[in-house]
């Protein structure tokens, strides 16, 4: 599992700073106004229904059955309830696709109710959407086959193909405009494109890996059924991150214009460690965890979940600390160029904060449901996440006039905080989580050396490099560089000193591992 955690890892970190290039083009030639206003939301519909139907809902409910299958019965029998289950994916998903393009004007009145009807932002998301909407189709199809591969341990295909996505959009942003008319409907076309290359790759690689699909007349079978069963049921316990983000974004588009970008760009730098991490424990932690409980190994089961607490945890922590004390300078290193000033970094800075304080919670959830989904019970993470969805209504409503762009953010972290205490403390009366006492000495050390840390680097914006906001762009990065080293040198000595990590044997395990490659 920790092999395909760190392949998972690897190739996220690849495609998250690719996207972040990707987003400071986005911010540098379209500020905060209209324009990227328009174009988020645009994105932002049919990425919702992505990662609800399938990353969220169709992952959980589908790889734990396609594991099983592919244990119990075999390769065969595992490749026909794929090739089923893509047949009925696409069908809908293509009917679906039809409708949005037809009543885009009446969708768009329903997640961007602020967008006044017949102005520039209205105008243009409608414009940008309809460009974007057929991406729901591609990707939701390619996040099948990947599950396909993770279910057999292929990670690093299915992981590695996702950066086509920023590659892609990359381009068009360069390329595209005078084709397209402006920047942002080239950035919306670079979206729908990306989705027809990723779905052709990871295809392409299920092939290569003895698993070659085929489009089949759709039919409801006894799995189909079963399938949809688990679907439909998981689908706001999966999906309870991407729901709470949508109404965010709804409360945003009531607030002051650009509030939606403001919180775009903080939720892209909070997007780094949560992807990278919570993605990737996620999703190598639900077939392992599958095949042992098919194997009724349940001590195997226990010691699979702590480990991926620990895993997940241990970058995470250190990741919402440094974000909650240096995220102004890491705005402005990152943004504050061309249409994005210096005042919406600050401001976006602010959203960062919000954002980051939640962040541990937002990836215990990704941890933690794979305990309910492995076991076949997405009925429970369901209600736990309608409570939590209610909640975040009533904070978002709470918080909107007061706290502005911070409040949408804020309301997120509260209800995910909540979210997985509930689902920890469920997981721990059934039995299903059995904490050993190196992940209870670990969580509590790791906590211990964050605040260390966080504490360094306040002392820190007392020297020079304290500064950033104020130096040129290429000092800002520099300075932020700076303190990132240092904040990571810092935790790791006291990772170090506390005996939860062994540096010298870490330092020897990567020299080894150099070694091999070039003898390789």
């Amino acid at each position: 599992m920790l092999k395909g955690f760190l392949t998972v890892s690897g190739w996220t970190m690849i495609s998250r700073v690719l996207g972040l290039v990707r987003d400071q083009l986005l911010a540098a030639l379209l500020g905060t106004g209209a324009a990227q206003d328009a174009y988020q939301i645009a994105f932002r519909l049919p990425n919702m229904f992505r990662r609800l139907f399938g990353e969220g809902a169709l992952n959980a409910a589908f790889v734990p059955l396609f594991s099983a299958l592919l244990e119990r019965e075999g390769k065969d029998t595992a490749r026909q309830f794929a090739s089923e289950t893509m047949s009925v994916l696409l069908s809908w998903l293509l009917l679906l696709t039809v409708l949005g393009e037809i009543f885009m004007p009446g969708v768009l009145r329903l997640i961007a109710p602020g967008f006044t009807h017949g102005d520039v932002r209205d105008t243009l998301a409608i414009s940008l959407s309809r460009i974007t909407f057929p991406y729901l189709l591609m990707i939701c199809g390619a996040a099948l086959v990947s599950g396909v591969l993770n279910g057999m341990h292929h990670f690093g295909v299915a992981a590695a193909a996702y950066v086509s996505f920023n590659v892609i959009g990359i381009a068009a942003i360069l390329i595209l405009p005078p084709l397209a008319g402006d920047v942002a409907h080239a950035a919306a076309w670079g979206v729908t494109a990306s989705g027809v290359v990723q779905f052709g790759i990871l295809l392409y690689a299920a092939g290569r890996a003895g698993m070659r699909l085929r489009l089949v007349t759709p039919c409801l079978t006894p799995r189909i059924r079963t399938l949809l069963a688990r679907m439909g049921v998981g689908l706001v316990g999966s999906g309870i991150t991407q729901i709470n983000f949508l109404v965010d974004t709804i409360i945003a588009t009531l607030l002051p214009a650009g509030s939606v970008s403001l919180m775009y760009f903080a939720d892209r730098v909070n997007q780094l460690p949560l992807g990278v991490l919570g993605a990737a424990a996620g999703t190598t932690l639900l077939p392992v965890l599958t095949r042992h409980l098919a194997a009724d190994d349940l001590d195997g089961a226990h010691h699979i979940q702590n480990r991926a607490i620990s895993y997940a945890l241990i970058l995470t922590l250190p990741a919402a600390a440094g974000l909650l004390v240096i995220a102004a300078p890491v705005m402005m290193a990152l943004f504050g160029h061309g249409h994005f000033s210096a005042h919406d970094a600050v401001l976006s800075a602010q959203s960062l904060r919000a954002y980051a304080l939640g962040l541990p919670a937002f990836v215990l959830v990704k941890v933690l449901s794979p305990g309910f989904f492995a076991r076949g019970d997405t009925r429970t993470p369901v209600l736990v996440g309608m409570g939590t969805l209610v909640l975040n209504f009533i904070l978002n409503i709470s918080f909107m006039h007061w706290l502005a762009h911070i409040g949408p953010p804020l309301a997120s972290s509260l209800a995910a905080m909540v979210n997985a205490g509930v689902l920890a403390f469920l997981l721990l009366r059934r039995g299903a989580l059995v904490p050993d006492p190196t992940l209870v000495r670990q969580l509590a050390g790791m906590t211990g050396c964050a605040v260390v840390m966080a504490m360094g680097l306040l002392m820190l914006g007392h020297t020079p490099l304290g500064d950033a906001m104020q130096a040129g762009p290429v000092m800002r990065i520099v300075d932020v560089g700076a303190m990132v080293t240092l904040g990571v040198g810092i935790y790791l000595l006291a990772l170090h000193v506390l005996g939860i990590a062994d540096m010298r044997q870490a330092m020897a395990a990567i020299s080894r591992r150099l070694r091999r490659n070039r003898t390789a």
